[in-house]
């Protein structure tokens, strides 16, 4: 079943056990999902790299609103952005811990010769590919440059 489809029917039951937050953040999700069908060269169809794409932005968005609410001691808007994450990240594919991820990450080195630090850039590109939606982009960056650096 589509991602648009496990949606509608999760707002449905949402409604009727008269779950707000979860509620609220199914409702982000179908229409980050309907703008990216009506945007400009957008299809009805979606592939599943692009649901993901879609979710993992819809989750980071939230966690640096946490993040930014709580710097700001706004813990009501933190605790709300929090219960909307926790329901975006339901939909994502489970995400990598910082072993898989630096695995990976040497695996994506050894593959493009990099050397050192001046080719983090193509380190980088080829590990967001890969590792789309399964770690965050920060967990990479990180990795990557302490990897290429020693």
């Amino acid at each position: 079943m589509s991602l648009e489809k496990t949606i509608n029917t999760a707002i449905k039951e949402a409604m009727k056990a008269k779950a707000a937050g979860r509620l609220r953040a199914l409702r982000a999700i179908k229409s980050a999902i309907l703008l990216a069908k009506t945007a400009t060269g957008g299809s009805d169809e979606m592939t599943e790299a692009e649901e993901v794409k879609i979710l993992s932005k819809l989750a980071k968005q939230r966690r640096d609103s946490a993040t930014l609410y709580r710097e700001q001691n706004r813990v009501d808007l933190a605790e709300i952005e929090e219960e909307e994450l926790v329901v975006i990240e339901t939909f994502l594919p489970k995400q990598m811990g910082a072993e898989e991820v630096k695995k990976a990450v040497q695996e994506v080195i050894e593959q493009t010769g990099a050397s050192g630090p001046q080719d983090i850039g193509k380190v980088m590109g080829v590990a967001m590919k890969k590792l789309a939606g399964q770690a965050d982009g920060k967990l990479i960056s990180s990795i990557a440059k302490e990897l290429l650096t020693s």
